[in-house]
């Protein structure tokens, strides 16, 4: 097992990353125009993901200068009591140990994730898609330089470069000790990880999220907050896939008239159910499973409810547990709706794009947790840690 690295020491290698990053800029876009170029599948949301352009290294800089600017998140005392005979505990922050992320197509996370889980004080184990390999294994080769540069083992960050059946292989019986697994990605990757994991996983990533327009809403502000939910970025987990509309919405006509003309001009096919498929440019969908469904794409289903308790039960029967929306002018209204609903970010009259380590203040993300346990929603460096006690004696028995 690795030495706990010091605060200077971790924040000295994420420094020399940052500046590595800065430097390497051109042969990181050069490299991932390889695998783009290579990449034949015909999945927006993987594209969009896969792709790095300059505001996302500046992005990559930018998280990892965060970092550094972030406390440690180790040691800090959670607990400290003085037993009656004398022994004093003490319950602190403490690393995992080694933590895998399994992502999909992005090559951000090999620098942002990582980056959150080495200064949480982890050995990081990637392993990224095959679609977004080359891009990859050149940033953790900045990761190695940079741990050198700091006379640090490369060990600290390590990339395997598996197929699926070799990865099943390892999530079944590890080579070596792995304390968590983090799967960021679609809902066939959390669930193949799930299947055959040996260590504790953190589920992150699928959105499935909802706003609910109750009688009290302001239809203005409504209207923005949806389009922005389903149109800013189609890729993103925190992106709007369904909406529900009171029966009982004054103006119920003119509005849905407007958010369907919104959402054509932005290309969204519109679905909606047995009630509202009677509208122009809603078609009626299928089958009620759609509402399961996560898109991540230009796509959007629309349905009516009689209260604002059916909304509650719907969310909480097909939402993903991620995020949800109420627009309403009704505050006590606002606040049943968000204590009932069962998601990890509940919202009153704002988009549900601000579903985001960065935006929630954390400085970043590891994941955003659509589980309980141990942390939900996003997941920042704070979060990546887990609890050790330390009990000082001198000679006491039980």
């Amino acid at each position: 097992m690795n030495k706990m690295l010091t605060i200077k020491q971790r924040n000295n290698v994420l420094n020399t990353m940052a500046e590595l990053i800065a430097l390497e800029r051109a042969q990181i876009l050069a490299v991932n125009k390889t695998d783009v170029d290579s990449y034949k599948g015909g999945d927006l949301a993987m594209y969009d993901r896969l792709k790095v352009d300059d505001a996302k290294v500046d992005g990559m800089i930018l998280s990892l200068q965060q970092l550094i600017a972030d406390e440690d998140p180790l040691g800090k005392e959670l607990y400290n009591f003085n037993h009656e005979n004398g022994m004093k505990i003490i319950n602190r922050t403490a690393p995992f140990g080694t933590v895998l992320i399994i992502y999909e197509s992005r090559p951000d996370v090999t620098v942002e994730a990582a980056g959150i889980a080495f200064k949480s004080g982890n050995k990081i184990l990637l392993k990224g898609g095959k679609e977004s390999v080359k891009s990859n294994l050149a940033i953790v080769d900045l990761w190695h330089k940079a741990l050198e540069a700091n006379h640090i083992s490369t060990n600290w960050v390590e990339y395997i470069n598996y197929d699926r059946v070799q990865t099943q292989a390892f999530l079944e019986n590890p080579t070596q000790k792995v304390d968590l697994i983090v799967p960021r990605g679609g809902e066939q990757l959390i669930a193949f990880t799930k299947k055959h994991a040996k260590c504790p996983v953190i589920v992150s990533g699928r959105g499935n999220n909802f706003v609910y327009v109750d009688t009290e809403a302001d239809l203005e502000l409504a209207l923005k907050v949806i389009i922005n939910g389903k149109t800013a970025k189609i890729s993103a987990c925190n992106a709007v896939d369904k909406v529900l509309i009171n029966s009982n919405l004054p103006n119920k006509e003119s509005f849905i008239k407007t958010l369907v003309e919104k959402l054509l001009e932005s290309k969204v096919e519109v679905l909606g159910d047995a009630v509202l498929a009677s509208f122009e440019n809603i078609s009626a969908y299928t089958d009620e499973n759609i509402w399961y469904e996560e898109f991540l794409d230009y796509k959007i289903v629309i349905g009516s409810v009689p209260s604002t308790e059916a909304a509650i039960s719907k969310i909480n029967t097909y939402g993903g547990g991620h995020s949800a929306v109420i627009i309403t002018k009704n505050n006590e209204l606002a606040l049943e709706f968000m204590e009932s609903v069962d998601s990890a970010a509940v919202y009153q009259n704002a988009s549900t794009r601000f579903t985001d380590g960065g935006q929630f203040g954390l400085g970043g993300e590891l994941a955003i947790s659509t589980d309980k346990l141990h942390h939900r929603g996003p997941m920042g460096l704070q979060h990546l840690v887990t609890n050790k006690w330390f009990i000082y004696g001198n000679g006491q028995i039980r």
